[in-house]
């Protein structure tokens, strides 16, 4: 059972947090708390995995990048570890992550997004991706983004 002044504060900030210098302190007005009991609940349920992340959503596309692609390799799982780890170091990449595979038509198991300004940029950084991180014996696909879909975070259904 989630304690009820918890519930309060995930409700308080799924919809995201106010932008100002110290948004827990606005949200502790809120509940009534001190800014250090919102600070430390955020941790106690970051640690007990009822809240995964907090992290900013940025709206790219807004910032001048209009070239957005996922790059799929089919990895050796005994080197997706390392290989994830090489590649999340690269400046431009903005997220790296494992997801298992789907059979003989999606053979891809490790995924990294590249965020450009221009479709030629891109491909330039996948080329110096590749080199890198020496990916040129593994499979791949590029995927280039060909609409935007709402960004937000999650919001989680409160039953009362």
């Amino acid at each position: 059972m989630i304690d009820p002044i918890d519930l309060q504060l995930i409700v308080a900030i799924q919809e995201g947090l106010p932008i100002v210098a110290r948004p827990y302190k606005i949200i502790a007005g809120q509940l009534d708390l001190e800014e250090q009991e919102i600070i430390e609940r955020l941790s106690r349920l970051k640690q007990q995995g009822l809240i995964k992340r907090l992290g900013v959503i940025v709206k790219h596309r807004r910032l001048g990048y209009q070239s957005n692609a996922m790059v799929v390799f089919d990895m050796p799982d005994k080197l997706v570890k390392q290989k994830g780890e090489q590649i999340s170091q690269l400046a431009f990449i903005n997220l790296c992550y494992l997801r298992p595979r789907r059979g003989e038509l999606w053979p891809y198991n490790l995924f990294c997004m590249i965020h450009g300004k221009s479709r030629e940029l891109v491909l330039q950084q996948l080329t110096q991706l590749i080199d890198s991180c020496a990916l040129n014996d593994y499979p791949y696909d590029i995927l280039f983004s060909t609409r935007c879909f709402k960004q937000r975070g999650a919001i989680y259904s409160i039953d009362k």
